[in-house]
């Protein structure tokens, strides 16, 4: 069984992913008790694609998340590294555009989205803020980011037990669904790994991108971050960290 490392080389993770991919979203499912779709629907609003405008969906996956982008006429382009996903996201989803896409190495033009967004993706890159250098250059002047990805819990009791099933019950769980429950091993790692919401806020920043925020979902759990691509007369960017508990988790 394949599984990534915390140094995240893009050749293991594409590998993982590829053993994952036939049942990745029914795993995904069970392991968060129903709470993935949920977190979607939150993904799908803070995107909020409307006709004509162009998404790049990165990490997409099967194509779950694409869809979502697809119902109010947007054009929608589903990024990833792993071509056991983009094959099964072709078979799933045929009308969407699904093209091997390094997120550190874009295979698209200056200017080209009006949305980009990654979900459950980015800890998984190996350079992040290289990634986030090649979405800003993607986007148009404006254009809008959002990034939904694993987070730290805000209250401390529950971040103890949240870490404890990570690190626990998460891959035991997988072991009865997953076709590859290493790589869960690996999930559990990077997400304790990856910094809380307000580091990640000011990484985006420091990328370039102006008007960064972010939404707390199901306690911290996960945090959708939200940014802008400047225009020439937005002036210096700044930040601001909203955080707003979802209704909808």
């Amino acid at each position: 069984m394949n599984r990534a490392q915390l140094d995240k080389q893009p050749d293991d993770v594409a590998s993982m992913f590829d053993d994952v991919a036939s049942r990745y979203d029914l795993t995904n499912d069970v392991l968060t008790f129903g709470l993935a779709r949920a977190w979607r629907r939150t993904v799908a609003y803070s995107v909020a694609a409307g006709p004509g405008e162009r998404v790049l969906d990165l990490a997409a996956g099967t194509g779950t998340s694409s869809m979502t982008f697809t119902r109010h006429g947007a054009e929608v382009v589903a990024g990833d590294i792993s071509t056991g996903m983009l094959a099964e996201g072709r078979r799933r989803h045929p009308k969407i555009d699904f093209i091997y896409a390094d997120a550190m190495d874009l295979p698209f033009a200056d200017a080209s989205f009006d949305v980009v967004t990654i979900s459950f993706g980015i800890r998984n890159v190996h350079d992040v803020d290289t990634a986030l250098a090649e979405m800003l250059r993607v986007l148009k002047p404006g254009g809008r980011l959002i990034i939904c990805e694993f987070s730290t819990p805000t209250l401390d009791a529950f971040s103890l037990v949240y870490k404890e099933y990570l690190m626990r019950a998460l891959p035991a769980v997988a072991r009865t669904v997953s076709s590859n429950p290493e790589a869960y091993v690996y999930l559990a790692e990077s997400i304790r790994a990856w910094p809380n919401q307000d580091a990640f806020a000011h990484q985006i920043l420091d990328a370039g991108f102006d008007q960064v925020k972010y939404r707390n979902l199901t306690g911290g759990i996960v945090a959708v971050h939200h940014a802008l691509k400047p225009t020439e007369t937005s002036g210096e960017p700044n930040a601001h960290a909203e955080a707003a508990e979802s209704h909808e988790s």
